[in-house]
Formats: structure tokens, C-alpha cells, sequence
């Protein structure tokens, strides 16, 4: 037997939201930034993505990250992010994953009780305080890209739901907000798959309707991810939410491929981007923390902490605090008679086949 491409990789969970961390097998990949690298993978390297997300080695949930060098100085790591359909800038609960990985494996430099990073994502660096007790991280804050508001209270034509009402707000990824009371929704996992399949069919809507494109990188352009958001149930939570990804590719001809998948937890980028379209409305202010339940019960704290500008729009910086845990340690590789190396999808969990 000859086994090939070997991939480590270490498990984890962040609130809920399971993230694959590899953490050796891929020496680096070509580019002169971390969003270069991104790219790079995405057009020429696709197939890391496929044969570590999607079946045998995956499923619909999961989400992965692969640790490079920094390409800045002042980084301490570089990572790329990996999810079923995209490539995203930056995502709140795979940085906490990432950061939990670093630390308590030892690949960075660890001080009790707090560890500082700043870690380079594809959208730019972030920041980061651990806690850290014995060895263990209690905690992980990071501090956001700038989040800012696009389009708030606005009219969106979707078929079977006729016209709603919803915000766009980027966190980090583009965002299509919607109050999920206005579907009857009480946004608990038994609703999981009425909720993935509205909220696949407002993205879809939302990306023909309203198209957004960030001020100061072309290349991050289109709304690729809905949230729903409702009453909380949590003590001391201020909503509820949940956020759907895509794990097909929605044909408005093929019912079949309204298929998305519900985020285990409260949403990092989500949050942040709720956060933003609350500040831009009026009902949330600088320096007060938003306590942001996700469909499993767990919490995520996030905080505005100043404001500043992108391009035409007003922006905040937010921080955001969270916790992920190890799950396992693996290796994973591909056998010379494998006859799936890149994996697979069936339209029985998936909605539709394809990569």
C-alpha cells in the first residue's frame, strides 16, 4: 500500500462550530500576501479543499484552516480559510480554532494568563488575547476587521416568500440579515432545515438584488452568507441567530439545491457584522457588550470598541471573545487506489453532487 499527500491536522470546535486546523503536510503556497495565497488556492490548489471538507474525510459542517508563514513582520502566523463553496477573508470562530491551536500545541510563543498574537488572515491582521491557565485556552478576543453597514431595512423580492425586509452588512464576509420572526422561526435546531433552505433562498435573492462589492479590495465582492436573527433564549443575551453557509450551488430550476448548512455557533463575522448594522441604526453604542447566542445555546461576546471609515462608508472596529476546544489529532492522506482522493458530495446531506 502507498499512501501520499499526508495532512496533519488537529480538530476543534469553537461554541459548537466544528474547524479542522492542518498543521503540517503544506510548506507554503505561492503569494505575496495572504490574500494572494487565498487566491491561489482557490485556482490552482482547490483539491486540499475538497479532500479535506467534503466526504470521506468532511462533512457538510466543517470548516478548515490551513497555518502558513506570515508574509508581514508583525504577524506571528498566517492562516487560510476554507469552507464548502468559498474561500472566506476571515471568519470570527475559525480564528478562534486557529488561535487555540497554535497555543496549546506549542507552535507559538505561550505567557500565563494571557497570550498576545496577531495572526494574518486573507482580509488583513487581527489581533488576538488568549487566556491562557496550565497550559489551557479559557478564552480567545481578537479584534476585527472593520465592520460597516451597506444596505439597512431594505425591500427583497424572493420567490415563495414574496418581499421582505432584510440589512446587508459586512464582518468580515457579506452578509443578508433577516429578522427570522417574520418566517415563524424560532431559530432552534429543529427548524435546521427550513431555516437552511430560507436562508439559501434569501442569499440567493440577495446577491441578484443587491450587489456589494468592499471599498478597498474588488476581489471581496457579493453577499455569500444569511443570518436570521431573533428573540434570545440565553440569560443576558441580546439575540439570537443563525447562520446559514452554503454547501451546493443554488439553481432557482433545481429545488434540489437549496442546500445550506446551519452554523454551530453564534458566528464570529456574523456577529460582527449584526453588530454593525445595530450601531448604524442607533441601537447599540461604542463600548457595550453584545452577548450573541447562536442555534446550540452557546455565546459569543462582541464589543465596538471606535469607529472609523471604509471607503464611503462608516465603520467599526469590533472585538469579538469566544472559546473552541480540541476534539483529536490526525493524519490524513491518499491511498494510490483511492478512488475518491478529493472526496465527494451526495445529494442526500449535500442537496446536489459536485465539488
Amino acid at each position: 500500500m502507498r499512501l501520499d499527500r499526508m495532512i496533519t491536522a488537529v480538530d476543534t470546535h469553537a461554541c459548537g462550530e466544528p474547524g479542522r486546523v492542518i498543521v503540517g503536510g503544506v510548506l507554503d503556497v505561492p503569494g505575496g500576501t495572504m490574500f494572494e495565497k487565498k487566491v491561489y488556492l482557490e485556482r490552482h490548489c482547490d483539491d486540499l479543499r475538497t479532500r479535506m471538507l467534503k466526504e470521506p474525510r468532511g462533512y457538510p459542517a466543517l470548516c478548515c484552516n490551513l497555518i502558513l508563514p506570515p508574509t508581514r513582520p508583525e504577524a506571528d502566523a498566517g492562516f487560510v480559510i476554507m469552507e464548502q463553496v468559498e474561500y472566506p477573508p476571515m471568519s470570527g470562530s475559525n480564528i478562534i480554532c486557529v488561535a487555540t491551536v497554535l497555543i496549546e500545541t506549542g507552535m507559538v510563543s505561550v505567557s500565563e494568563p494571557v497570550t498576545e498574537l496577531v495572526l494574518e488572515a486573507p482580509a488583513g491582521l487581527v489581533p488576538v488575547r488568549a487566556g491562557v491557565a496550565n497550559g489551557k485556552v479559557t478564552g480567545v478576543t481578537f479584534e476585527n476587521v472593520p465592520a460597516f453597514a451597506t444596505h439597512l431595512g431594505v425591500p427583497l423580492t424572493v420567490p415563495e416568500l414574496g418581499t421582505i425586509t432584510v440589512d446587508v452588512a459586512y464582518g468580515g464576509m457579506f452578509y443578508v440579515i433577516a429578522d427570522g420572526e417574520q418566517f415563524g422561526l424560532s431559530l432552534v435546531p429543529d427548524e435546521g432545515a427550513r431555516i437552511a433552505r430560507i436562508g439559501e433562498m434569501i442569499k440567493a435573492a440577495a446577491r441578484e438584488q443587491l450587489p456589494v462589492v468592499h471599498p478597498e479590495n474588488a476581489e471581496i465582492a457579493g453577499i455569500t452568507i444569511a443570518q436570521l436573527s431573533g428573540p434570545p433564549s440565553a440569560a443576558g443575551a441580546a439575540r439570537r441567530s443563525a447562520v446559514i453557509v452554503s454547501c451546493g450551488t443554488l439553481d432557482w430550476d433545481r429545488p434540489e439545491t437549496w442546500t445550506g448548512v446551519l452554523d454551530r455557533s453564534p458566528c464570529g463575522t456574523g456577529t460582527c457584522a449584526k453588530m454593525a448594522t445595530l450601531y448604524a441604526k442607533g441601537e447599540l453604542t461604542l463600548q457595550q457588550d453584545y452577548v450573541h447566542e447562536g442555534v446550540l445555546g452557546t455565546t459569543f461576546t462582541g464589543r465596538l470598541v471606535r469607529e472609523t471609515r471604509v471607503g464611503p462608508y462608516s465603520a467599526v472596529i469590533p472585538t469579538l471573545t469566544g472559546r473552541a476546544w480540541i476534539t483529536g489529532f490526525s493524519h490524513y492522506v491518499v491511498d494510490a487506489e483511492d478512488p475518491f482522493p478529493n472526496g465527494f458530495t451526495v445529494g442526500d446531506i449535500w442537496g446536489s453532487t459536485g465539488a
